[in-house]
């Protein structure tokens, strides 16, 4: 009887826990379970990496001493040296080599040196001179006082007209008016050498600043004419009685053009800087936008709540028009007036550009 030979009793292998399967698997240099920052990796050099150890664990013994060294420069041209780390948990990238020349720096220092500080406009708090201005009428409707381009003032005083040289302190009598009658409005031209005055009696006179004398008389009006605004060779007037008057002054029938469209007395006219477009306000609380071609309006708009008579347009975007309202209003709004829009312009836009002025 043959003996049995003894039964070899073998426990049943217990189940791999997953850290002892992790690390037994053939997949362990590949996991990528937690990467803090891949910006700071370079994936292209990881997956190197860890390819090549994969084929070195499989064929070590392989390898002969040629494709030994091929690696070894391939990983020097990588900027590996063999026992860097495939994640690199930093954020500041590794030193370049010793002696290591970067010719596209300058593509990167370019805008890193220091930044010119922005200068503030100082605003002085303090008026840089007074000038006394007895008999200057009380009427808010009047435009007494313009500043014209060859730096003279000219200020009227009741009756009388003054001229103020800025750049000399020197002051002459322009004119002086007789019975009655008192300045209601003045403009200087563009050339500075003349200067546009309207009167009480709804008369307007053109005068010849370095001569001090009249050239020319403009009628047209029914009521005294509170603003006037010159268009090269056009001059504008408005008055009370409601009519804005345009007056071509090299020829003898001078009314070129009537509009219509205020209510009460204009007592604000302003060209554009380019010509194609005039502003005018009046005591109704309207603002009319007149084109040069038309004799109608092009924008009506009633945003005040009291007369318009500051008028500002914008010396570098031609379509943006600021406007001042009465004691009942007291707001500057401003106005696209292409599309006649208020607040054309966004607020943030437009103090940028006034930081440029």
């Amino acid at each position: 009887m043959a003996t049995a030979s003894p039964s070899v009793v073998r426990a049943a292998p217990a189940a791999a826990s997953p850290r002892v399967f992790a690390a037994s698997s053939k997949t362990a240099g590949k996991l990528d379970r937690f990467i803090p920052n891949r910006s700071s990796s370079n994936l292209d050099v990881a997956a190197y990496n860890v390819s090549r150890e994969a084929r070195d664990v499989e064929n070590l013994d392989a390898l002969s001493p040629s494709k030994m060294e091929y690696k070894k420069q391939l990983a020097a041209n990588l900027g590996q040296d063999g026992s860097a780390r495939i994640l690199a948990f930093k954020q500041k990238a590794p030193a370049p080599a010793e002696g290591f020349e970067n010719h596209m720096a300058s593509l990167y220092t370019a805008n890193n040196g220091p930044r010119p500080k922005k200068a503030f406009r100082a605003v002085p708090q303090q008026p840089e001179r007074i000038l006394d201005a007895p008999d200057l009428v009380d009427d808010y409707y009047l435009n007494l006082l313009d500043w014209g381009s060859t730096n003279s003032v000219a200020v009227a005083l009741n009756q009388t007209v003054y001229l103020w040289n800025a750049s000399s302190g020197d002051i002459q009598e322009l004119l002086s008016t007789q019975g009655d009658d008192y300045v209601t409005s003045l403009n200087w031209a563009a050339d500075g050498k003349h200067v546009a005055v309207g009167f009480s009696n709804s008369l307007t006179q053109i005068w010849d600043a370095e001569r001090c004398k009249p050239i020319r008389n403009l009628n047209g009006h029914a009521a005294r004419v509170s603003s006037l605004s010159w268009n090269q060779h056009i001059l504008s007037t408005g008055g009370r009685d409601s009519l804005i008057l345009n007056h071509d002054v090299r020829v003898r029938e001078h009314i070129t053009a009537t509009l219509r469209g205020h209510e009460q007395e204009v007592c604000g006219l302003k060209w554009s800087p380019n010509g194609t477009q005039l502003a005018s306000g009046g005591n109704d609380n309207l603002l009319m936008i007149w084109d040069a071609a038309n004799d109608r309006p092009t924008h009506r708009i009633t945003a005040h709540q009291a007369a318009v008579k500051a008028l500002a347009w914008c010396p570098f975007q031609a379509n943006l028009l600021a406007t001042g309202g009465g004691t009942a209003d007291r707001t500057i709004k401003f106005h696209n007036t292409h599309t006649g829009v208020l607040g054309g312009v966004p607020l943030w836009r437009l103090m940028a550009m006034l930081n440029h002025c």
